[in-house]
């Protein structure tokens, strides 16, 4: 029989907490309400009290898992760079390892794009970064411009992420595809394009995202699964 909690606060961590660990095993899109419930021992209407769809799950958790992913890379970088541009190129190089990492967390990655709520709050977060990152090169742009911007380089960022690596499409040029495609959006010199690129192959992403999952795990488990 699920479980009946008195703190809604602690329920819907404890969902979140489930949820994502079912969301890294088996993916967004083989998850169901039903077994997010089962496993998080709740009624399966308690829980559609809090979060009415997977959506809303998904949502919730891209604000953890946004928050990791910059920290990470913020870590990462510490006495190598405090170019804004490079630290972009690595962020957005590091989601693309990730996703590369399993069929399960592209998949998850793939509707974080997709679904309506997730996707509106990785645009909003995006384009505050990207307003202060790129202003020196579109200085006469605001951030709703910056806003429309974000809604281009974030498609392409979900193309990529769905195209996986082979041996036609080896990972390297795969990122140098990615990252000038993106940064020719924001009208960035070629010359900076080829140091970003450069910049980004001196970094063992293979392993840093897999640390990088591990350490989100771990930081879920601290932050609301206890």
């Amino acid at each position: 029989m699920a479980k009946v909690y008195s703190d809604t606060a602690i329920m819907r961590d404890k969902v979140l907490c489930v949820s994502a660990k079912l969301f890294l095993k088996k993916g967004y899109t083989a998850s169901s309400i039903r077994e997010i419930a089962s496993l998080a021992d709740i009624n399966r209407g308690s829980l559609l009290n809090i979060f009415p769809n997977k959506d809303d799950i998904l949502a919730a958790l891209v604000e953890y898992v946004l928050e990791g992913q910059f920290s990470a890379t913020i870590e990462m970088l510490k006495g190598k760079t405090d170019d804004k541009l490079l630290l972009y190129a690595a962020e957005t190089t590091l989601q693309l390892y990730m996703a590369e990492s399993s069929e399960w967390v592209r998949d998850t990655y793939n509707m974080a794009y997709s679904l309506p709520k997730s996707m509106e709050l990785i645009q909003k977060t995006i384009t505050e970064k990207l307003s202060d990152m790129f202003k020196e090169y579109l200085p006469e742009l605001e951030t709703k411009d910056f806003y429309m911007l974000e809604i281009a380089s974030g498609g392409v960022m979900r193309a990529f992420m769905n195209v996986q690596s082979s041996m036609w499409i080896p990972m390297n040029k795969k990122v140098a595809s990615f990252l000038t495609s993106t940064f020719k959006i924001y009208d960035i010199p070629q010359k900076k394009i080829d140091e970003a690129i450069m910049f980004v192959g001196t970094i063992d992403f293979k392993a840093f995202a897999q640390q990088t999952i591990d350490n989100m795990l771990q930081y879920l488990e601290k932050r609301i699964c206890e």
